[in-house]
């Protein structure tokens, strides 16, 4: 069925200059993040002198200040705005990469690295909650799915253009550009306007909104699955497999991932999000148990693909349900809280299913990951059940 004529006018029109201006914003930061992703390393074990210990502090000092300010930057859009935060971010990552230009010693790195999460939380969550307030009513999911390709391709073509400017001009050209990403990205947060309520938040005195800690966790279990599947995935294709490198199967994922993500853009705001979000994370468990159980080349494309249909609306059908479930005064406390769980997820899914490879094998950490996301879908499928059952709620209040 065709779309009412007012979808593209009004209040319900998605593609506006503000939400362009944020999608480019973000496309600029995220690509700078991917060069640091691929470059920092580099840098501190070869001109530092770092060991793989002082690599692996360098890189981890990232989240700490990430992690801690979340909650408190939520909080902070909410009362102070969105709009000071997320140029505030952009800025302040433009300044600590180019800050890299003077670095001649690995502790100076460190500290960069914690401003660095600093600037990270400003961003993200700010960010994050702009796209919620720039969404039309009823097409939440179709924003993040668009919206959510910026970083995608930052973080998918930010590495290869750090290896370019490293090959032309060295780390100095390397920390030059990604400081121009960043600072771009704060050219462009101007021109987007403030959309916070600033509305008094009396009822909301905690740094944890308790109103989205249900589909939190459930978002939890999806990205800790894939964040363990992508850590590993290249070391088992090349020692298990005998692949010359895992480039095949992560592009059939992203492929996979943003073909769904712009194909069916509006399926999370026309079905209820957490049956969705429980398909979403049955099929990822579904993938990782493929990639567990059939231990050849083909099992492994074929887990990623299947895996990657899951990945591609978890994030979206989640994220409609948050934004219809708490007031817009209180977005940026709930996607402050909904980051935690990121944060955590992409730590400790690496972690758990590390240490499962490690005590059996890496198909055995698949069938764990698969297990977490099954536990997951589990979860939100009963709560799905339980919001149709419950007196006054319907399907058409799951959106």
């Amino acid at each position: 069925m065709s779309l009412p004529s007012s979808s593209a006018t009004g209040e319900d029109r998605l593609f506006t200059p503000a939400f362009i201006a944020l999608g480019a914003a973000d496309l600029a930061y995220f690509t700078a993040a991917g060069i640091l992703i691929q470059i920092t390393p580099l840098f501190a074990r070869g001109p530092l002198g770092a060991d793989a210990v002082g690599v692996g502090v360098t890189i981890g000092a990232f989240s700490v200040t990430a992690l801690i300010l979340r909650l408190w930057t939520g909080r902070l859009a909410d009362r102070r705005g969105r709009r000071p935060l997320f140029i505030a971010g952009a800025l302040l990552a433009a300044l600590a990469i180019a800050a890299h230009t003077l670095t001649a010693d690995l502790a100076v790195l460190i500290g960069l690295r914690l401003v660095l999460g600093v600037a990270e939380a400003l961003f993200f969550v700010a960010g994050f909650a702009i796209l919620a307030d720039l969404a039309p009513p009823n097409r939440a999911g179709e924003a993040l799915s668009f919206n959510s390709l910026a970083l995608y391709l930052g973080l998918a073509f930010g590495p290869s253009t750090g290896e370019l400017l490293l090959a032309i001009g060295g780390f100095t050209l390397v920390w030059s550009g990604a400081a121009a990403l960043a600072a771009a990205a704060a050219v462009l947060a101007l021109t987007i306007p403030e959309t916070g309520t600033h509305e008094p938040m009396e009822s909301h005195r905690t740094l944890i909104h308790r109103g989205v800690l249900g589909p939190s966790l459930g978002l939890f279990t999806g990205v800790a699955a894939m964040a363990g599947f992508l850590a590993f995935v290249a070391i088992y294709g090349r020692d298990d497999l005998d692949m010359g490198g895992s480039g095949p199967v992560l592009l059939v994922f992203g492929l996979v991932v943003v073909g769904c993500r712009i194909v069916f853009a509006r399926l999370p705001d026309r079905v209820p999000p957490y049956p969705l979000a429980a398909l979403a994370l049955a099929l990822i468990a579904a993938g990782m148990v493929v990639a567990g159980t059939l231990t050849t080349v083909a099992g492994l494309v074929a887990g990623a693909a299947i895996m990657a249909v899951g990945v591609a609306f978890v994030t979206p059908a989640f994220f409609t349900a948050i934004v219809a479930r708490v007031q817009p005064s209180e977005r940026g406390a709930a996607l402050g809280t909904v980051s935690i769980f990121l944060d955590l997820a992409f730590g400790g899914g690496p972690v758990l299913l590390g240490f499962v490879a490690d005590a059996a094998n890496i198909p055995a950490a698949f069938l764990v990951g698969a297990l977490v996301a099954a536990c997951g879908a589990i979860g939100t499928a009963v709560a799905a059940l339980m919001r149709t059952s419950a007196p006054g709620v319907g399907a058409a209040n799951e959106g």
